[in-house]
């Protein structure tokens, strides 16, 4: 596991950025692993000013996101497939007909997810980490052989996502459909940004503690090619 410390959120964008391009310009249909939340909205930012600047295609690469809310329809404001149409999609020439997120509730949706995935290997899989160590939406808790599946979001994890809900915990969905540990970990590379104090236990724990269920992100080290990369105050535990 590789750990880049930097100074603030745009420099963690900045070098996560890098690491992006690097495998985008070196296979041009890459197949890109995803992920929301606020971590990966700069590096974002910056593939949709490149592509714009430098001209970096990504029109035969395929793309598959970690997760999405159960229970909300695909065009509602704060679903992820929204999300990345308004954050990156919009921006970048990834073909409509490219774009995985999953969609479902049931057994069968997430067969059908880990089915699309299985004749491909994810080149770089994007990940955030959650305040309790989690990536995706896989839980503290969740097996580390766990496939695509329906996971409850715990009280902690819907608090945290309220924000986006006008700070109302009741509109924030309960359940969400998710990658596995097992689908995360066989990308060939893992991209993980993390920033602010709020993500410093989570970071310490997942570099330096125990490989423990517990804090699902420690499975990292168990993967071969991990980048991490994290502001000062993320980075104030380790």
């Amino acid at each position: 596991m590789k750990v880049i410390k930097v100074k603030n959120y745009d420099e963690v964008s900045a070098e996560a950025f890098k690491v992006m391009k690097e495998v985008v310009t070196s296979k041009k249909d890459a197949v890109l692993g995803l992920a929301t939340g606020s971590s990966p909205i700069g590096l974002y930012e910056n593939m949709i000013k490149d592509h714009k600047e430098n001209g970096t295609s990504y029109a035969q690469c395929q793309s598959f996101n970690l997760d999405e809310y159960v229970g909300i329809d695909r065009n509602h404001e704060q679903s992820y497939w929204t999300f990345m149409h308004e954050n990156l999609f919009h921006g970048i020439d990834l073909p409509e007909d490219k774009i995985h997120v999953p969609y479902g509730n049931t057994k069968e949706d997430c067969q059908a997810y880990e089915k699309a995935m299985e004749n491909v290997q994810v080149d770089i899989q994007v990940l955030g980490i959650g305040g309790n160590g989690h990536i995706g939406f896989n839980e503290p808790g969740t097996p580390f052989t766990e496939e695509t599946h329906i996971v409850d979001l715990t009280e902690k994890t819907r608090s945290d996502n309220a924000r986006f809900f006008e700070n109302d915990i009741n509109k924030v969905p309960t359940q969400a459909i998710t990658m596995g540990i097992a689908t995360i970990m066989k990308a060939k590379k893992i991209l993980l940004v993390a920033s602010g104090a709020n993500k410093a236990d989570a970071v310490a724990a997942m570099v330096n503690g125990p490989v423990d269920p517990n804090c699902p992100a420690s499975v990292l080290q168990n993967h071969n090619d991990v980048v991490v990369i994290v502001d000062e105050a993320a980075a104030a535990k380790l």
